[in-house]
């Protein structure tokens, strides 16, 4: 994918008033020239999260998250840059076109993903058409209705209809300009000789079909699932596209673009085996609820809900094909240390006939009555084996020695060890030499659940780092000076340095939004706190004497490296020389400096 250029983020940035964008998710109440509202980044009672109008960014005194708009949309909606970027250009109609490579394999590759989002946003169209408007869609609707889906549930989801037709949908792509070849890539229609698909015929994949709409966690249509209207026990009940440059089934969890602020908030998720149980959740108002989309959680899948929760709840039917879909879940989820729990379904039920049937304070007190999912696994095993015979006995050790050794926090591993120990009888130690030291085989979550602000750089940088953010004027004369070199002798001076190399405008909040999508989450949360300090009156003499400072500093540590150096045995006459006469110069040039001006000097 190619980069935003930075003309376009400062537009979007300009165009979207981060007081409106916050205020949309929460209420902000008016404090003086800010705003403010509890955080919702950490519990609190009294509010602290600080919202500026006037320097655009946001920053909360009690957890030290803060920012830019896009920060916000970052951390709240859990999104990465470009995603934050792209929804709030969205937002205010601002089209991004990325900078390419020069080889051109990105313009192609943009374009792919553009035509195949086209076509699956008009497909998504079509289908629900079709649902609403379609006399041979009645027995759809009829269905549906029956599962409790009426007209505004099947507009919110999208829910459509696919005809039993061979190329209704193949006619209606091609109607739109769609090539073949793109119409293939999709995975909407299949070829008929797999191994030829660029010269075989193709036909529409679904057909006869109730279609659910696969989004990613922007709300973007990138795959379909169809349930079959018919009974024919050879055909598959539920069909998923196929693997697309849009679509990895293994990458995705349906309904977490609806779902993932409910997540959030209750730091918990629901897990459910099919798109229709999710949406009687949802509908009912149980909203912190996701789906894998097959009858397991992958690895990746795991890693993605990790981001939002740390426990989750199995919901999957309690038929056999239920239970060892829920195990075979197990080690994902248990890799990425979410606590794990599972709630019983009577026999021949799911989420979406018991809230149906028997209503949703049934399905919530089930919920809140899931058992730890290694105790109801320990029960289970250990009822279904003859603890009485020694080697029925050590064949179920071994079984669940393997799983409890994917257990990889330390004091959970230990807990369910002894669970198992005093159920099946066996003794810790023999237990413990069966169980293998875990290992992770994947790379670690690179984002984390909450910022910690880096710690402010030495009083005289940041006093500096506050003026050249803040002030004109104090910013242009601390980049008339020989900056460069007077920071590279400074130590804790990093920031001040990427501050004075950025095209950042003091008056412009835009321009500053821009420059904090740069820094590191911690580093966006310090530079926030300097937004909102007040500025001395008088900024650039303020910043000439620290400045003054800094480059006194930056001589004497000059002068201690070389007066060292002369320390060093074996030097030779000529070095000497050249070390003395280093000494002279330094030692004149801080005896100048000192006495143009009464600065503070603050030694490291």
């Amino acid at each position: 994918m190619g980069s935003i250029p930075t003309q376009t983020i400062e537009q979007i940035a300009a165009a979207n008033d981060i007081v409106e964008v916050i205020g949309s998710y929460f209420p902000l109440k008016r404090a003086g020239a800010s705003f403010k509202a509890l955080c919702p980044f950490h519990q609190e009672k009294s509010p602290s999260f600080n919202v500026s109008p006037q320097r655009q960014s946001f920053h909360c005194f009690g957890c030290g998250v803060g920012g830019s708009v896009f920060r916000f949309v970052m951390d709240y909606e859990h999104l990465d840059f470009p995603s934050a970027v792209k929804k709030l250009a969205a937002r205010v109609g601002i089209t991004v076109i990325e900078e390419r490579s020069a080889d051109g394999s990105d313009d192609r590759q943009h374009e792919t993903r553009r035509t195949l989002l086209q076509l699956h946003a008009e497909a998504a169209e079509w289908f629900h058409e079709n649902l609403l408007k379609r006399e041979w869609a009645r027995p759809a609707r009829e269905y549906l209705k029956q599962r409790g889906i009426d007209r505004n549930i099947a507009a919110s989801w999208q829910i459509g209809f696919a005809p039993e037709s061979w190329d209704a949908f193949l006619n209606f792509a091609k109607e739109r300009g769609y090539r073949r070849a793109e119409i293939t890539q999709s995975g909407l229609v299949k070829p008929r000789d797999e191994e030829r698909p660029n010269d075989s015929e193709v036909y529409d994949r679904f057909r006869n079909r109730i279609m659910f709409p696969i989004c990613n966690d922007v709300g973007e249509v990138i795959a379909f699932s169809g349930r079959t209207l018919g009974s024919d026990a050879e055909t598959a009940k539920y069909l998923n596209s196929p693997e697309t440059p849009l679509f990895r089934k293994g990458n995705v969890l349906f309904g977490l673009h609806k779902t993932k602020r409910a997540l959030i908030d209750a730091n918990s998720a629901i897990v459910c085996e099919g798109q229709l149980d999710l949406i009687t959740l949802f509908e009912a108002g149980i909203t912190n609820v996701v789906a894998p989309q097959g009858t397991a959680f992958t690895e990746q899948q795991a890693r993605i809900l990790k981001r939002f929760v740390e426990q989750v709840v199995l919901c999957f039917d309690a038929d056999a094909a239920g239970q060892k879909a829920a195990e075979r879940s197990l080690e994902s989820l248990l890799q990425n240390d979410l606590v794990v729990r599972i709630a019983e379904m009577p026999a021949g039920e799911d989420p979406d006939s018991i809230v149906r049937r028997r209503g949703k304070e049934e399905f919530e007190q089930r919920i809140a009555e899931a058992r730890d999912f290694f105790d109801y696994w320990i029960e289970r095993e250990a009822a279904a084996t003859d603890l009485a015979s020694m080697s029925a006995k050590m064949q179920l050790a071994r079984k669940l020695a393997d799983t409890v050794a994917r257990v990889h926090d330390p004091i959970m591993r230990s807990e369910v060890a002894s669970k198992v120990t005093a159920r099946i009888g066996v003794t810790p130690g023999d237990f413990a030499a069966l169980l293998k030291r875990p290992t992770r085989n994947f790379a670690p979550d690179l984002q984390e659940a909450r910022t910690t602000p880096t710690p402010a750089p030495r009083h005289d940088v940041a006093m500096l780092c506050l003026l050249a953010l803040r002030d004109t004027e104090a910013r242009a004369t601390l980049l008339a000076t020989d900056w460069r070199a007077v920071l590279a002798e400074t130590p804790d001076a990093e920031l001040l340095r990427r501050i004075l190399e950025s095209d950042l405008r003091p008056d412009d909040p835009a321009s500053i939004n821009v420059f904090m999508s740069s820094l590191a989450p911690g580093e966006e949360a310090l530079v926030s706190s300097w937004l909102l300090q007040r500025v001395p009156p008088n900024a650039t003499a303020v910043a000439r004497d620290w400045w003054a400072g800094l480059e006194q500093g930056a001589v004497r540590r000059q002068l201690q490296i070389a007066e060292g150096r002369m320390r060093i045995p074996q030097l030779s006459a000529g070095e000497m020389t050249l070390l003395q006469k280093q000494v002279v110069d330094l030692t004149m040039q801080l005896a100048e400096l000192s006495a143009a001006s009464p600065a503070r000097v603050l030694d490291d």
